[in-house]
């Protein structure tokens, strides 16, 4: 008898649909086919990709709507925010069918005795492990630049959006990509060791935790495969004591509970000169306590559900454990009664090393404060992290923060007087347990390519 696994609507608590694993026989087949769909694909042109993406995104605009709405369902998003992943894709897909062709054409260079071309060839079947929080995004992010490269692509997604995880299929084949050049696996983590095992799999791309990436990449090892892995991060932004409050405030309430703060690159510890630290602390709190937490298809509704009950109880575990480690919680820091998964936005002060608000991981809308006495002591804190993702400074001094950002913060990205999410044409990815590897801004086109050397003797 087949292994089955139900979708929860995070709102409700109901059961949305309920799914047939794959056996390993069923994967191993997909294997097989995507691999032949690739010997294929990998004879089309440049401009024959392209224009797959540039479909796909069309139809991605057409369908923002339903796609919104299934993300909704599935892991309580709200309506606007899964629009607005939407166009992300969409713009996505857009760069890369612009940009591949030249990120992946041809180069000539000087050799000795002759000359010599350097290629940029695919290499087969691409396996991506991917989370629920940008069901869309998250799919769209790896494999448009390994189809633009002319590879094949398989997907492992979440259980809880495998809804999502069978619609990109679709979208893949009704933008005309030929039949298995895409396909997804609906398969447990048993099963997901000995795809990444299958000597038609040539590489694997991770978004999950530190915990994930580890396993993934001690898999991948053993049968020395490349990795991209996007992990976890405690993003720390820099409240300087010349920063404007309020646009600080502002930028940095968005960015604790933007898709209900279960974002990699989410703004999570908050590090405040003591000299503006009170002012920042009231008026933050003042917003954080204004946003409103409900039914996700409501357009005045800030923030839904989590994705899923375990998830809200680990994050109240972490809250529990860092008060009782000594943080004060000045808001929120309850779960509310009634049907469906939410949980408030919640500030934490007194955060110090020792407790998990410091420390770990907050995947949901939980601010940790930290005040410090200067600006060298809030770099020393926001790099005492075993994370490394994105983060931010708030200072009028825009050059001032600019150095900080280049010479000092030790993360694959930094925002400046702002809070921005990812960019079609900038690299996203990180340093230390944040992972490595880049995707997006034309990076991502190389990470899954066989960079090949052709020398050419005796010719001018």
């Amino acid at each position: 008898m087949s292994k089955t696994q139900q979708t929860i609507n995070p709102t409700t608590e109901d059961v949305i649909d309920t799914y047939n694993l794959m056996t390993w026989e069923d994967a191993e087949n997909v294997i097989e086919q995507t691999h032949q769909a690739f010997l294929g694909w990998r004879e089309t042109t440049f401009q024959q990709r392209a224009e797959v993406l540039k479909k796909v995104a069309s139809l991605i605009r057409e369908r923002q709507d339903d796609y919104a709405a299934l993300m909704t369902r599935e892991m309580g998003k709200t309506l606007k925010q899964g629009q607005q992943e939407c166009q992300l894709c969409a713009a996505i897909c857009d760069f890369t069918a612009e940009q591949g062709p030249k990120e992946l054409a041809d180069e000539t260079r000087d050799m000795q005795g002759g000359k010599a071309l350097v290629t940029y060839q695919p290499q087969g079947v691409i396996y991506g492990i991917q989370p629920w929080n940008f069901p869309l995004y998250q799919v769209i992010r790896y494999s448009a630049a390994c189809l633009m490269a002319g590879n094949g692509v398989l997907l492992k997604h979440a259980a809880n959006v495998w809804g999502m995880a069978l619609e990109v299929e679709k979208l893949y084949r009704d933008a005309g990509l030929p039949e298995n050049t895409f396909r997804t696996l609906l398969i447990d983590h048993d099963v997901s060791d000995k795809v990444i095992a299958h000597k038609h799999v040539r590489g694997v791309s991770l978004t999950g935790s530190p915990g994930a990436g580890r396993a993934v990449a001690q898999e991948a090892g053993k049968a020395l495969k490349k990795t991209v892995l996007e992990l976890g991060s405690n993003d720390a932004y820099i409240v300087l004591k010349d920063a404007d409050i309020d646009q600080a405030v502002k930028a940095c309430v968005q960015g604790r509970v933007y898709n209900t703060g279960q974002t990699c690159v989410a703004a999570k510890r908050f590090i405040i000169e003591e000299s503006v630290y009170d002012q920042f602390r009231d008026a933050f709190v003042a917003q954080m306590e204004k946003v409103s937490c409900g039914d996700p298809t409501k357009d005045d509704t800030g923030m839904g559900p989590m994705a899923r009950k375990d998830l809200r109880d680990d994050l109240h575990e972490q809250v529990k454990q860092s008060v009782e480690a000594g943080a004060k919680c000045i808001l929120g820091g309850e779960i509310p009664e009634g049907k469906g998964y939410f949980y408030p936005a919640t500030v934490l002060e007194n955060v110090a090393p020792g407790q998990q608000a410091y420390d770990d991981e907050l995947f949901g809308p939980v601010a940790a404060l930290i005040k410090v006495k200067d600006e060298a002591e809030a770099m020393k804190v926001a790099n005492d992290s075993i994370y490394g993702l994105g983060g931010g400074i708030f200072s009028r001094d825009e050059d001032r923060a600019i150095r900080l950002a280049r010479e000092h913060f030790d993360t694959g990205m930094v925002n400046i007087n702002g809070y921005q999410l990812a960019q079609p044409n900038l690299p996203f990815g990180g340093v230390k347990e944040s992972g490595y590897g880049r995707e997006h801004g034309g990076f991502g086109l190389h990470e899954f390519v066989n960079v090949k050397a052709v020398m050419i003797s005796g010719s001018k």
